[in-house]
């Protein structure tokens, strides 16, 4: 099994609708060692899309500034 490094990103499917796009994150991706990259899916997009970001500190739900649940 290949090592991997403690630093980890977050892992997005993008669908768009209309003129917007829904970010839903459905993993993790992890570096290893020799510079590869292990993802960790808790789903697969259906749009074929995927972004990876670095991790941001979790906020209170209060404080997040943007809203990704889709309005009705």
């Amino acid at each position: 099994m290949t090592e991997r490094n403690t630093e980890s990103r977050t892992v997005f499917a993008i669908t768009e609708k209309g003129d917007k796009s829904y970010w839903t994150r459905i993993g993790a991706a992890f570096t290893n060692k020799d510079g590869s990259i292990n993802l960790e899916l808790d789903a697969l997009p259906v749009s074929g899309r995927l972004q990876i970001r670095d991790r941001e500190e979790q906020k209170e739900p209060e404080e997040r500034t943007t809203d990704r649940r889709r309005k009705r």
